[in-house]
């Protein structure tokens, strides 16, 4: 993990968790045909997304400036 850049380091966490929401969601569906918790839970992953979102505006500034940086000089 330590050979990630940053700024994917801090937007694994949300993106792990928005996918487990997920198949959490399928699973309820599908195999457990409970539906409406299905739909339910599905929702959270749009939210932990946004929630990813909102956190990190501040902390992926500095990383956009350091990428466009780094594409200036090739």
């Amino acid at each position: 993990m330590h050979g990630l850049p940053q700024a994917i380091r801090y937007k694994l966490p949300f993106v792990i968790a928005g996918f487990a929401s997920f198949l959490f969601s399928v699973w309820l569906y599908f195999v457990q045909e409970e539906t409406t918790a299905g739909i339910f839970v599905g929702l959270w992953v749009p939210s932990i997304h946004s929630l990813g979102t909102s956190l990190l505006a501040q902390v992926d500034a500095p990383a956009r400036r350091e990428i466009q940086e780094i594409r200036s000089k090739y």
